[in-house]
């Protein structure tokens, strides 16, 4: 029998010494119980009935034919990438600001990635993708795959992009890592492209502890990436290989915690963007010079992580600054992404544009925005912030 998702986290108030959290896990009564099971069931290796149903489970809620569970979003991306045919040498169009998964990946598969700057929402720029298409083309060599990233949960712009992969008849691996739950339009993220890559780490929207899957309609793609991800073991009697594989298959164990936690994903969900609203009100709407990151993005978003831009001269003090403040009142918060062109890593990587992302680092600050936070740590974030914005000159230079 299913359990509901009705029940309540393990959601505890942080001590006014206790250092708040940018998201932590929300789990409580219904991950022990779905957990416990699965280990009273005897299903403690890597594969078993909760990982089988988690990913029915998991293609159901996003809409597509096949789910398959891996150790991480990082891997997901990197079977997908391989299962759309990228290969060494090969050049792969993605967004510089995102977390560095998403250009590891690529690199995983000896390819090159070539980086595209983004709009003011934080994703793709639709327009820029294009150019940067055409000019591949013209040199004759046109890239193996795009991989768009939804930034901090929300959709980047499908509608533009996808049409502008099948001018160039580029194959879409979406990087939904932070999205799961959002949508673009009626269509819910993960749903998009050839395949995307959801994330279930411990800061995300829903959490395996660490986990991922590639979502598909592909049946070819999913079986490869499931034969991949099993050291790519051929189906005989003895171990046989003729290829290599890799040892990237969610256990079930952690699926049992991501089925657990797929019961409660729309509350979580509501949750966050309850927090988010609460720091609309509270901080951006009544303040100058402080705006919600990701506003002009119109479509409906899990609010896996709030974030605001702060313009210092308008303001009088920099998205650092409060940052500062806020670590020393033991509240953790983190700038945007640094763009991956920025990266030292990656600086030989081609890259296309780069300003808006290098603003958005600049500017941007994102705030604690777990489900699990109780209205009263809310609370103090907002007293923290408010005090800050408030306090005396005097007391603003000693800040650092």
């Amino acid at each position: 029998m299913p359990l509901s998702g009705t029940t309540p986290s393990s959601q505890r108030t942080a001590s006014a010494d206790e250092r708040i959290l940018l998201s932590t896990p929300d789990v409580g009564p219904v991950e022990e119980e779905f957990l416990l099971r699965a280990f009273r069931g005897g299903w403690i290796a890597p594969t078993g009935p909760d990982l089988r149903a988690f990913e029915d489970e998991l293609a159901a809620e996003v809409g597509v034919r096949h789910a398959v569970g891996l150790s991480s979003g990082t891997a997901a991306l990197h079977m997908g990438l391989l299962g759309l045919g990228v290969r060494p040498g090969d050049a792969v169009v993605t967004s510089t600001m995102t977390f560095a998964a998403t250009a590891n990946a690529i690199t995983y598969c000896g390819a090159r990635p070539h980086f595209v700057d983004c709009a003011s929402d934080g994703n793709m720029d639709p327009a820029l993708l294009h150019r940067v298409l055409k000019e591949l083309a013209a040199e004759g060599r046109a890239p193996a795959a795009i991989v768009p990233v939804d930034l901090l949960g929300r959709p980047a712009d499908y509608g533009r992009i996808l049409p502008i992969a099948a001018e160039f008849e580029v194959p879409v691996l979406i990087d939904a890592a932070e999205s799961l739950g959002s949508a673009y339009g009626q269509e819910p993220c993960g749903s998009f492209g050839q395949a995307a890559a959801v994330s279930f780490n411990g800061n995300k929207i829903m959490t395996t502890s660490g986990g991922g899957a590639l979502l598909t309609d592909d049946d070819r793609l999913a079986e490869y990436a499931a034969y991949l991800s099993a050291q790519a073991r051929e189906p005989v009697a003895h171990y046989e290989h003729r290829e290599i594989g890799f040892n990237y298959r969610l256990s079930n164990l952690l699926a049992a915690l991501g089925r657990a936690q797929l019961t409660r994903l729309h509350g979580m969900i509501d949750r966050r963007r309850a927090i988010r609203q609460r720091y609309d009100d509270s901080i951006v709407s009544p303040w100058e010079g402080i705006t919600l990151f990701g506003a002009d993005n119109p479509h409906r978003d899990n609010a896996w992580l709030s974030a605001i831009l702060v313009d210092e001269q308008r303001a009088g003090f920099s998205a650092g600054d409060l940052g500062a403040w806020l670590a020393a009142h033991s509240i953790e918060t983190r700038s945007l992404w640094k763009p991956m062109h920025l990266q030292p890593v990656f600086t030989a990587a081609p890259m296309h544009g780069g300003q808006v992302s290098e603003f958005l680092f600049a500017s941007g600050l994102t705030m604690p925005s777990g489900s699990a936070l109780s209205e009263t740590d809310v609370d103090r974030i907002i007293e923290t912030v408010i005090d800050f914005i408030s306090c005396p000159k005097p007391q603003f230079d000693r800040i650092a």
